[in-house]
């Protein structure tokens, strides 16, 4: 069996990130394929690793989108995914 998952993050409309100050993460997508993959950030992470503050957290996310993206996706194809099938990057996971 060949797994031919791969998560890609690019400039569209769901990919652009966006604080849910309910559930205190910064969600963002990326497509497997022509699939959408909901994926999110805890605002835990974004402070612990990458300085940012719950007034701000779209920047500390923007500046570090690469990293977040690339855990998003080892996450992704490891089989690490939410019972919803959405990818949430922890500050342990960083």
């Amino acid at each position: 069996m060949i797994d031919d998952r791969a998560l890609t993050f690019g400039e569209s409309p769901e990919s652009e990130p966006r604080y849910d100050a309910v559930r205190t993460i910064v969600l963002f997508a990326g497509r497997d394929g022509e699939r959408t993959v909901p994926c999110a950030i805890s605002l835990e992470a974004l402070e612990d690793h990458f300085d940012a503050d719950e007034r701000n957290p779209i920047r500390a996310f923007r500046a570090n989108r690469g990293r977040i993206e690339h855990e998003a996706r080892r996450k992704y194809l490891a089989g690490q995914v939410e019972a919803d099938g959405s990818v949430l990057v922890r500050t342990e996971d960083l």
